[in-house]
């Protein structure tokens, strides 16, 4: 049984108990009186009644401290039934059969001459003093401090060395890899069948794992297997879990650590590091050596002049470069990373014959969506009308890590209502959570704050309601939800990788909406438009600056440019001439929000005062109120009544539209 395996108790055996107890023994010992362990303990007062009877043979007094008793040989032989109290082998080893403590010697030798006197001649007491020395006592001073500083030291070093940081932790293993090895003895328990929504990029590490497997039908036409295999992807789309899965299907070593994990304060410990993970994968071979996060030393070098010549990320960086040239492919090493930021890695560690492979990994489409959704319901007791694939087009954009959170959100809602199985409700209460916050019951809202967040809400839904390019309306509420969040309408966005010039327009003013609701029913605006200003302002400029969708500023484009250098890419007159198209194409789409609303100024009227009473309504609601929406949306089905939408990622970083408009107070 292993040492640190809990107990009954749930405590834990700890090693540095033994020497805790040593040392309070030998420290026990040292208070120890030294005296024979086989000899009774008696008073003054009976040793005089020994005396006088003429049973004393012997008397010694041992260091002035105490005094030790030996009977007469015809007291042991005649009167051993009197003295039975006396240990048998003291009577057999002729040992002290008695003592007693004498106290201050001068008064124990008046004591005793006081007792010679009432005794005869022949019974009189003959006392000896005699010194014995205590041997342990020395060996215990000597011994036991050193014995002391041994055990600090001992303490000292595994605690520096860190038991729980791995063997590249201690002190005088610093430059040894920390990489975490999962082999025969702790095997990797996930599979392809463990991931899914990535079948293309799971058909490119098939060949990975065939070749780990059968490395002689590769080299034996001659073909070589790539040294390395990067995986670039969003966070949470699977890169982690498709590399262990990789190892799991290859039934090989697997080599498992971060890129943070090379950096270190002292100086040539990342090469070091590197040189030792490469060494034990030599060893092992053939396995697969996977760098997570690995942009935390790939980054290009030359970008951090400021910190000198000697910089220890760049030495690591250097030294992995260096390996990964120095090991043959038909090796069967296999290096594997990982990291969302591509932009940021060193062009020398992109290129043919090292990461000579790049695998991207991109956020899940509906059938993708679809199957994360059957893999994560497998363990969830889920109702009739829960299918993956109703939960696959609530759910566009997300990636796998958040259907996972929505799923384990779903199970916890249905356990705290007390529900044998998890139904569509608690499912789209978990996507109300996970993307609008947690609903705030009990926040207070005035009668007059709230009909301007329902009448901005409802300018939201009509703008959306009768726009061709609009992303059909799913929900409009006005329970308050999250931090600031006082309000929002949620739509649903298809799956779509580029956006036309008209439905970037429709979408900003579609967001003009609550603003311009705002202006016609009340003459004035407030600040709960912020959010709406924001998105809008970021499409415009990406509009005019980034796609060039703009006749004045013409086909240019000035997205990163301006992350490349300290100064702007284009001249004042070219700044100053975007900034007027941009003020134009906002005041337009204003404008044209306006014009919309007036013209169904009734739709927007009833929608507000319905939400007043109501605060939530979904589309069966709206087309109730004012009819049905003039434009069909491609793939709008009618199994989405009453879901939550959730934002896309838009056509490019710099356009993200999310499609829930918020009012935040």
């Amino acid at each position: 049984m292993e040492n640190n395996q809990e107990n009954k108790n749930g405590t834990k055996f700890n090693p540095y108990w033994i020497y805790g107890v040593l040392a309070l023994f030998f420290i026990g010992l040292n208070f120890l009186p030294i005296t024979s362990s086989t000899s009774e303990p008696i008073t003054f007062e009976k040793f005089a009644i020994m005396a006088k009877e003429g049973d004393v043979g012997k008397l010694e007094v041992v260091n002035e401290k105490y005094a030790q008793v030996y009977l007469t040989e015809d007291a042991i032989k005649n009167k051993k039934e009197k003295y039975k109290d006396a240990s048998k082998s003291s009577f057999a080893n002729k040992r002290p059969h008695y003592t007693f403590d004498i106290g201050p010697s001068e008064n124990f030798a008046k004591k005793l001459d006081a007792l010679n006197t009432t005794l005869p001649a022949e019974s009189q007491v003959t006392v000896s003093y005699i010194e014995k020395a205590n041997w342990l006592s020395p060996i215990i001073s000597l011994l036991l401090p050193l014995a002391l500083l041994v055990l600090l030291w001992i303490f000292i070093m595994r605690r520096v060395g860190g038991g729980a940081g791995g063997p590249g932790a201690q002190i005088f293993n610093i430059g040894k890899s920390k990489a975490t090895l999962f082999d025969q003895n702790s095997k990797v328990n996930i599979n392809f069948g463990d991931v899914a929504g990535l079948d293309e990029a799971k058909e490119e590490v098939m060949e990975v794992v065939d070749f780990l497997k059968n490395p002689k039908k590769y080299t034996a036409l001659g073909g070589k297997i790539p040294k390395g295999v990067l995986l670039i992807g969003p966070p949470g789309t699977g890169k982690t879990l498709l590399a262990k899965a990789v190892a799991g299907e290859a039934a090989v070593p697997f080599f498992s650590i971060s890129g943070s994990d090379f950096v270190e304060m002292f100086v040539g410990v990342g090469a070091s590091r590197v040189r030792d993970l490469f060494r034990q994968a030599r060893e092992k071979a053939p396995c697969i050596v996977f760098i997570d996060e690995i942009d935390a030393i790939g980054r290009a070098r030359g970008r951090n002049t400021m910190q000198g010549g000697n910089d220890e990320r760049e030495n690591t960086l250097n030294q992995l470069l260096v390996e990964m040239d120095g090991f043959p492919t038909d090796k069967g090493v296999i290096l594997m990373a990982a990291t969302n930021r591509p932009d940021v890695l060193d062009s020398a560690l992109m290129r043919p014959g090292r990461f000579d492979r790049q695998i991207a990994i991109d956020r899940p489409d509906l059938k993708g969506r679809e199957a994360i959704f059957a893999v994560h319901l497998k363990n969830i007791k889920i109702g009739e009308s829960v299918t993956p694939f109703a939960l696959s087009e609530m759910t566009p954009g997300f990636a796998g890590a958040e259907i996972a959170n929505v799923c384990n959100e779903a199970a916890l809602i249905a356990a705290r209502r007390n529900k044998e199985e998890v139904d569509m409700d608690d499912f789209n209460y978990a996507l109300d959570r996970v993307i609008g916050g947690l609903e705030k019951k009990n926040k207070l809202i005035s009668p007059e704050e709230k009909e301007i967040i329902a009448y901005h809400e409802a300018g939201h839904a009509v703008c959306g309601w009768y726009l061709e390019h609009a992303m059909p309306l799913v929900k409009v509420t006005i329970v308050p939800r999250g931090i600031g969040t006082l309000g929002y309408a949620q739509y649903l966005p298809k799956d779509e990788y580029i956006t036309r010039t008209e439905a970037l327009l429709d979408r900003m003013c579609m967001t003009f909406g609550g603003r311009a609701a705002e202006e016609l029913t009340f003459g004035k605006v407030s600040t709960g438009a912020q959010n709406d200003l924001d998105q809008v302002t970021k499409m415009a400029y990406s509009m005019v600056a980034v796609f060039g969708m703009n006749q004045k500023v013409g086909q240019v484009s000035f997205y990163g440019m301006q992350n490349e250098s300290f100064a702007r890419p284009y001249s004042e007159e070219t700044a100053a001439m975007i900034d007027t198209e941009v003020r134009n194409m906002v005041t337009a789409q204003f404008a044209r929000a306006k014009q919309l609303l007036l013209d169904h100024r009734d739709a927007l009227v009833a929608l507000a005062k319905q939400l007043l009473e109501k605060e939530v309504l979904h589309k069966l609601d709206v087309e109730r109120l004012i009819g049905p929406r003039p434009y069909a949306w491609p793939d709008e089905k009618a199994h989405h009544i009453g879901t939550l939408s959730v934002p896309v990622n838009g056509v490019a970083p710099a356009v993200d539209i999310p499609p829930t408009e918020t009012v935040q107070g």
